[in-house]
């Protein structure tokens, strides 16, 4: 496929999520925008939030680390599962039962204005570093498919792909993310089967054989029992479940979605059967992982050195056109569907946690503050993605993607100790107690081998990670018990 082709798909996709946008917008006031007006259908939500859920990143890399991993990933799915469950029943009542726009506001009622202040802080580095190094890791991908050829710079590439999320959503905001996430779903799960059909075609088998030999063959296996592994399935099963409730359950992202339903029952409804859904299509992600490389042996393809390099490999050099088309939908439908959702989200937890937005009551005014947190995330976006390109070293950048992931520690401690006590803290030792706890943690996973006997950290660090913020509010909790679970406790 030539990169003119390529180039009026892109063109025509966004002009698509752009009609979305015109009709979706309404009025395009800060309800609208932060809430959908509490209107959105849970089928919807549930089916966009899968694209979310997933990026660029995750529709090669699962893929391709089904060499060094076989199917060993479902033992993390089976933890969203449980994950899922407190959720549903444990954080959604909550949020439902306090009427939240911004999760984070628990905190406050709880905790105080400085834990409150410290979570949404982590809240936005995590998301905005996490979001900009996935954009660059995928951008990177299109650009040597498809801009490179007709001269495009890559910092263009990345303000108008910045741009274009911030045209579509500045307006509606979750009212249009809500459609525009559903259609980007489909598309990256219509990628993912396309993709497994015409690799069965290439291998001359049966779609159902095809299958059935991925799920019999030698990647197939899921459970590991060697404890210093960091795929052991008790350490991925539990990780798993503890991924599902802080990056779902406690990530404003993910949760404003939820809260867009009209009432708890079919958010509780949209959670179930989202999470039926994700184990599917992980499942199905490590379904095409074995069947790029059953392909690559078939053919005698040489492997690239870097897993995550497979599928664009292949897709370019040795399917058909229809199968590359494929995957640069696929590819693009999930980096956008998880980045316009992310902006929106930051826009939303700036407003409302750190401009205090519930204590305004002028709309004028809070529709420019919102318009220009909008435009100030989208600029920082694309700065932090240049940087990235900058950097050019992956292991630098790695480590800023780890330490980033790890800052979702301080929030499953800071929410654990709201959720599971009754205690005050000592408000000023809030922000070096969730500073300390990931900069620990980073170096225990960086040196687990060499310090504990061989073994290896997995995503099980984030467990220790919140466990190690819950321990340090508890030593420095204030003597007396505050009466009920939700008080303010900064006066």
């Amino acid at each position: 496929m030539s990169p003119t082709t390529a180039l009026l798909l892109i063109g025509g996709y966004f002009a698509l999520l752009f009609f979305i946008s015109f009709l979706t917008s309404g009025k395009g006031d800060s309800h609208t925008f932060f809430s959908a007006n509490r209107q959105s259908p849970w089928y919807l939500v549930a089916f966009g939030m899968i694209g979310t859920s997933l990026s660029g990143v995750t529709f090669i890399s699962v893929p391709g680390d089904v060499l060094n991993s076989s199917f060993s990933y479902l033992g993390i799915v089976m933890g969203y599962l449980l994950g899922y469950l407190v959720i549903a029943t444990v954080l959604m009542p909550l949020y439902y039962r306090l009427n939240l726009v911004s999760i984070y506001t628990f905190i406050e009622q709880r905790l105080g204005t400085s834990a409150y202040k410290t979570a949404a802080a982590f809240f936005l580095l995590s998301r905005s570093v996490g979001s900009a190094a996935r954009f660059y890791l995928v951008l990177g991908v299109l650009q040597l498919a498809v801009f490179d050829a007709f001269g495009i710079p890559f910092w263009l590439s990345v303000l108008a792909g910045v741009g274009l999320i911030w045209l579509y959503t500045f307006r509606g905001g979750m009212k249009t993310i809500i459609v525009t996430d559903t259609l980007q779903t489909f598309f990256m799960l219509a990628a993912v089967g396309l993709s497994l059909y015409l690799v069965a075609d290439a291998l001359s088998v049966l779609f159902s054989d095809l299958v059935s030999q991925t799920w019999t063959g030698k990647y197939s296996q899921v459970f590991f029992w060697d404890w210093t592994s960091k795929v052991n399935f008790w350490k991925q099963l539990v990780a798993g479940a503890f991924i599902a409730i802080v990056m779902t359950g406690l990530d404003q992202d993910m949760m404003q979605k939820n809260l867009t339903c009209r009432n708890l029952g079919e958010a509780q409804k949209n959670m179930f059967w989202f999470s039926v859904t994700m184990f599917v299509v992980n499942s199905m992600f490590l379904t095409l992982g074995a069947a790029l490389y059953l392909y690559a042996e078939a053919k005698g393809v040489t492997l690239p050195a870097k897993t995550d390099q497979l599928f664009p490999l292949l897709a370019r050099d040795y399917f058909s056109p229809i199968a590359y088309i494929a995957f640069i939908m696929g590819i693009i439908a999930a980096t956008y569907a998880s980045t316009d959702s992310a902006l929106t989200a930051l826009t939303t937890s700036f407003c409302i946690d750190i401009l205090n937005f519930n204590k305004r009551d002028n709309e004028a005014e809070k529709g420019r503050l919102r318009l220009w947190v909008h435009v100030g995330f989208s600029l920082l976006l694309v700065i932090i993605v240049l940087m990235f390109r900058w950097l050019n070293q992956e292991s630098l950048i790695t480590a800023i993607f780890k330490l980033a992931a790890l800052t979702y520690g301080p929030l499953l401690g800071l929410f654990g100790f709201g959720l599971l006590t009754k205690y005050r803290v000592r408000r000023l030792a809030v922000p070096f107690i969730c500073v300390a706890s990931p900069l620990i943690c980073y170096l225990m996973r960086e040196n687990s081998a060499a310090w504990f006997g061989g073994y290896q950290f997995g995503y099980e660090l984030l467990l220790f990670n919140g466990a190690l913020v819950f321990g340090l509010l508890w030593m420095v909790r204030l003597p007396a018990a505050i009466d009920g679970a939700v008080q303010p406790t900064d006066s």
